[in-house]
């Protein structure tokens, strides 16, 4: 019988005909299929196999008899017919016709290919059918590669078919869905096929093909069909669980979940993209097309999220290399939604929207993996560098990180809280010190300011907190729940954060201190104290780690008991020198009274007797320093105002202000500090000074201003002009400290560095509102654009008021050079602390007779230079010139005067 004739007989047999005659016919028939070229009659043969012998068949012969002989031809031919559509699409145009009636019958038969497997799956899938792997194990393998040819095909269509898509873009369609029918067929088919107790190591591979097979279709269906996608994912992680023993080591758990990870960005982003064209487009309706597409989006984002959460819940021991994919993973999420300076702009309903479930999902994510010491290398890795968008999300995740150790064991609680302790180990800073340093890096978030939600107080809804409140909320509940063995670790994070230059940070620091404090016991905070003394009296000059440490040093003061305060005063008694960089830090309205009255006392007395040892000693420049340092003392006894101090404080400061030579304080920090200070204290001291030490320090404040003064000078100088509001001038002295006043005003509000005039305008007010000299208002206000900025400011009118969207802007710009700032101020530091400044020459030594020369010459230098300032702004009076006559001729007088006789 030929095969012509053998084909045309069979067609017409019955069911039980075919029953009948299958062992003898079959054989014939897979031998015809084997050697047969044609494509039609290769398909033709195929179907009369799979649709008329194949259901007679045992499902234990399937596999020898049918399958391995069959099915690899099957995949021969379909990618034969892919080939020549790529041999012939070049010359395929709607008026080649002969041409596109050939490619269409090619697609044609492909599509019949993909509907004989999916009826030989539908025959397989039947109720009465109790399949074993083993049975059908080259059927998955060959479906699986032509599944992949076929969304590989429909999914470069566009390119393969260029501008002549359309005349076969019905059979496309038909194709595709021929394909997702077979493919949906084939993963119904392999969850229901039972794997046996003693499986072979073949069998093994043969499920870990059809999962690395299904993964490689995912990632080219991803954006052809969203349901498709997920239905597959869902097969890969359900047949990765169900046979978790058997394939956990086999496996490509790294391409798994970066896959994933990457599919999880692709619906985000498109998420936020679609968002922000809601946004830009003004869309509010929930039924326009876009919000369907946005919601569908997002819904597979929380989808990609759960479903890597449970994948990685179940492989995390063969997942560590994956902890870098998945930190990043968390940054790029967290850096594209609210309140993320960087995020899309999107509408608040859609952001809530789209992180709901999202960021739950991630959080769980970040939980799981909190055990896994690479994930705690990755997160806590020392000198990253992160992009700018990614450190505010990067301080979130320190954050959510030190928020879940109160639940974890303690082997958990020591890897991320005591760092790397042996040279072998990967280096790493505690979560501790890295949430300190990551908080520094977030400057623009911290200035903007961004607001994070807050904790649920009393049942109450969340409320808008800033990054400081949430950083310091957080590590303050973990302090509350850490074990004793950690606060080591703690402190050393809390002050290597107090001691670095950024003072936000430190003021963070300074916070979670006092909750420790006032957690903890007294004598604990008695030791902190005694601690931050002495690292303010190691620390040289007026570094921020003396502010810093100061600031600590203030606020624990008020949370010690009584008599700590006594035994802290007795070990840093405050009538010694040495310690008065301690107590020039304090508040004393923190100290009991017997403390109060004790350290008033002292350092009322010290001071007195460095300031009269100095004058004694003919107010040597070299000295000038200590005179500093108990001045400092003195201003913050006096700022107690008890009256005793302030008459003290008062007596010094006449002492000392005809001694000061303004021309030195360009050139010499020493009599810049002594001048500030006196300026400070005279302004809380005013009440018990007199018409000449106030007229001394407005001439001093004159001549300062002709000249390069530091600014931190004047702004001290601002205060003493500000409290002169409280003070009537006597009228025989109006006509000297008006003029003056009108004057300094006028010049400092016509500041252009802005900190200057900013502060300028916050005296002029305080003074304006209690003087009784009205007329100094109207004349310092000498042009209409001072006077404009003066009414601004006082109505709190703001003109040109930035917009939010320039402000963040400018403070990403600004970040950078901030950063540069700090970095600059700790490599100053190290210098200093490294010796590598030259000391400091040995003052020139003077007689006592030259040193009072050199006394009075420079106060007279002083007075002259103001008096010049002074009459190139105002004409000089006829007075005046009759006096500067009398003086030059008292001036020749002192040049020509010999020694005295003998």
């Amino acid at each position: 019988m030929s095969q012509t004739t053998l084909l045309e007989e069979v067609t017409s047999w019955s069911p039980e005909t075919c029953g009948q005659e299958l062992m003898s016919v079959l054989p014939k028939l897979v031998s015809m299929y084997q050697n047969t070229n044609n494509w039609e009659e290769s398909i033709r043969i195929l179907r009369i196999i799979s649709e008329m012998f194949l259901p007679h068949l045992r499902v234990s012969d399937l596999e020898e008899e049918c399958f391995s002989k069959v099915l690899p031809k099957v995949a021969k031919v379909f990618s034969s017919l892919m080939d020549e559509i790529s041999k012939q699409i070049g010359e395929l145009s709607s008026q080649n016709s002969e041409l596109r009636s050939y490619l269409r019958n090619i697609l044609q038969l492909m599509i019949q290919v993909l509907e004989v497997l999916s009826g030989v799956i539908r025959l397989l899938c039947a109720p009465d059918k109790s399949l074993t792997l083993g049975s059908i194990r080259s059927l998955p393998s060959c479906v699986l590669k032509l599944l992949k040819d076929t969304f590989e095909h429909c999914k470069d269509s566009e390119a393969v078919y260029c501008g002549r898509l359309s005349v076969v873009a019905d059979l496309l369609q038909g194709l595709f869905k021929e394909a997702y029918t077979l493919q949906k067929g084939l993963m119904e088919l392999l969850d229901k096929t039972a794997v046996e107790n003693k499986i072979s190591e073949e069998e093994i591979s043969d499920i870990v093909i059809v999962i690395h097979s299904l993964l490689e279709i995912c990632t080219v269906i991803s954006n052809l069909d969203v349901a498709l996608h997920a239905n597959t994912w869902k097969f890969i992680i359900k047949q990765s669980i169900k046979h978790q023993a058997l394939l956990e080591e086999h496996l490509r758990h790294g391409d798994i979940v970066t896959r994933l990870c990457d599919d999880l960005l692709a619906s985000f982003y498109s998420s936020c993209e679609l968002a922000e064209e809601m946004k830009q487009a003004g869309l509010q309706e929930a039924q326009c097309p876009e919000y369907k597409l946005f919601q569908k989006s997002a819904k597979m984002c929380r989808f990609f999220a759960n479903t890597l959460v449970h994948y990685v819940k179940e492989f995390k021991a063969f997942l560590s290399k994956s902890c870098g994919r998945f930190y990043h993973l968390y940054l790029q999420i967290f850096s594209k939604l609210p309140p993320s300076l960087w995020s899309a702009p999107m509408a608040i309903p859609h952001g809530l929207e789209l992180s709901s479930g999202t960021l739950t999902a991630v959080d769980v994510l970040v939980t799981q993996l909190l055990p896994c010491r690479a994930f705690v290398e990755v997160v806590l890795a020392p000198g990253q560098e992160l992009v700018p968008e990614t450190l505010f999300p990067h301080c979130l995740l320190l954050v959510s990180v030190v928020t879940k150790l109160r639940s974890q064991p303690e082997e958990v609680l020591c890897l991320w809280c005591e760092g790397s302790r042996f040279p072998e180990e990967t280096p790493r800073p505690s979560v501790f010190q890295a949430v300190f340093r990551s908080f520094r890096r977030c400057s623009a978030e911290r200035a903007a300011p961004l607001l994070v939600p807050g904790v649920m107080m009393n049942g109450q809804a969340q409320s808008q907190v800033t990054l400081h409140q949430h950083v310091c909320i957080q590590l303050c509940a973990c302090v509350a729940a850490l074990p004793a063995s950690v606060f080591p670790n703690l402190e050393r994070s809390m002050l290597e954060a107090v001691l670095q230059p950024d003072t936000q940070t430190a003021l963070l620091a300074t916070d979670i201190w006092c909750f420790l404090a006032r957690f903890g016991t007294a004598e604990l905070c008695l030791h902190h104290v005694k601690l931050a003394a002495h690292l303010i009296k190691s620390c040289p000059g007026e570094s921020h780690h003396v502010i810093h440490l100061g600031l600590l040093l203030r606020r624990l003061l008020f949370l010690m008991t009584p008599q700590h305060q006594m035994e802290l005063i007795e070990k840093f008694p405050p009538g010694l020198a040495e310690n008065q960089p301690v107590w020039r830090h304090v508040l004393l309205r923190a100290l009991s009274d017997d403390g109060r009255k004790r350290v008033q006392r002292d350092v009322a007395a010290l001071a007195s007797d460095v300031v009269g040892g100095w004058l004694e000693k003919g107010c040597r420049l070299g000295e000038l320093e200590q005179v500093n340092v108990a001045l400092s003392s003195l201003l913050v006894v006096a700022g107690e105002e008890a009256p005793e101090c302030l008459l003290s404080a008062a007596r010094l400061v006449k002492r000392l202000w005809p001694r000061i030579c303004a021309q030195q304080v360009q050139k010499y920090p020493a009599v810049q500090q002594t001048v500030k200070l006196l300026f400070s204290i005279s302004a809380v001291t005013l009440q018990k000074l007199d018409s000449s030490d106030i007229c001394q320090a407005l001439t001093c404040l004159s001549f300062l201003l002709s000249m390069a003064c530091p600014d931190h000078v004047l702004l001290a100088g601002l205060d003493f002009l500000a409290s002169l509001g409280g003070l009537f001038i006597p009228p025989e002295i109006q006509n000297q400290v008006l003029p003056k006043l009108c004057s300094l005003f006028s010049q400092l509000l016509g500041q252009t560095i802005w900190p200057l005039h900013q502060y300028a305008l916050e005296a002029f007010s305080r003074f304006a509102e209690v003087t009784n000299h009205e007329e100094v208002i109207a004349q310092s206000l000498t042009s209409e654009g001072t006077k404009t900025k003066v009414v601004n400011f006082l109505s709190k009118k703001v003109n040109g008021e930035e917009t939010g969207e320039a402000r963040v802007k400018r403070l990403k710009e600004e970040r950078h050079i901030y950063e540069q700032h700090c970095a600059r101020l700790e490599n100053e530091e190290e210098e200093l602390l490294a010796g590598l400044e030259p000391c400091s020459k040995r003052a020139r030594q003077l007689t006592s007779e030259e040193e009072e020369f050199e006394k009075h010459l420079q106060m007279a230098e002083s007075t002259l230079a103001a008096l010049h300032s002074l009459a190139k702004r105002t004409p000089v009076p006829q007075w005046a010139s009759a006096r500067l006559r009398e003086l030059q001729t008292l001036i020749t007088q002192i040049g020509t005067a010999g020694p005295p006789r003998t």
